[in-house]
């Protein structure tokens, strides 16, 4: 059982999610991430275009999943529609790999994986699943732009993706995404909270699987 039982001074829940993620980001990702590289900066990566596309189908698989599961639970009603969503935008750079003449893969084991969980924790465990969607949206917004810019410049001819791209003030549509979840969490108690903030390390241990794809050389 968790020891925390009072909120800390001062912080809303969203705050507590930022600070538990903080913990796990590489330095090199996140401007104010705690945890040291395991491996080369992002600028040393060594992107490959087949790695990369199967990065692409991944995560618009667990993009497809989250929006489904907000799209038809009612409980995560307040999610739908923020300007955050990514499977449009991943299916215009999909579409744009295929005019290219690119074969486009099937999701891997890793997109899978993640997927299958999130279906299974959205009813059954809404806390662990908002840790999820907050970690996978919000690191997207932070270290994406970083990853995209460097993928495009080495192996894309500085290609413009959608994915990396937002319809609006991405600061505006983030500060809005965190009022609703702070709204979602204030109806939990305090061992909820901390239960979705402990789910924080398993939401980056699937993150990271799909991540590492980029620079895989299979498919």
């Amino acid at each position: 059982m968790s020891e925390r039982k009072h909120d800390p001074q001062g912080l809303s829940f969203v705050d507590e999610m930022r600070a538990a993620s903080m913990k796990l980001h590489p330095k090199n990702l996140a401007k104010e991430g705690e945890k040291e590289p395991e491996g080369p900066a992002v600028s040393e990566w060594e992107p490959s275009v087949s790695g990369f596309l199967q990065f692409l189908v991944d995560s618009k698989l667990v993009y497809d999943t989250f929006e489904a599961i907000i799209r038809e639970d009612a409980y995560y009603v307040e999610l739908r529609n923020t300007g955050l969503e990514r499977s449009e935008k991943l299916a215009e750079d999909l579409e744009w790999f295929k005019d290219q003449k690119r074969t486009i893969p099937e999701p891997s084991d890793r997109g899978h994986s993640h997927a299958r969980y999130l279906e299974q924790i959205s009813d059954k465990d809404p806390q662990a699943f908002i840790c999820h969607f907050y970690n996978v949206y919000f690191a997207h917004s932070a270290g994406g732009p970083i990853i995209g810019r460097m993928v495009s410049a080495k192996i894309l001819d500085n290609k413009e993706l959608e994915f990396y791209k937002w319809d609006g003030v991405l600061s505006q549509l983030l500060q809005n995404v965190r009022s609703k979840l702070n709204k979602i969490a204030s109806g939990w108690s305090r061992d909820e909270k901390d239960h979705c903030l402990e789910e924080t390390e398993i939401s980056f241990k699937y993150s990271k699987e799909i991540l590492r794809l980029i620079q895989s050389r299979a498919g």
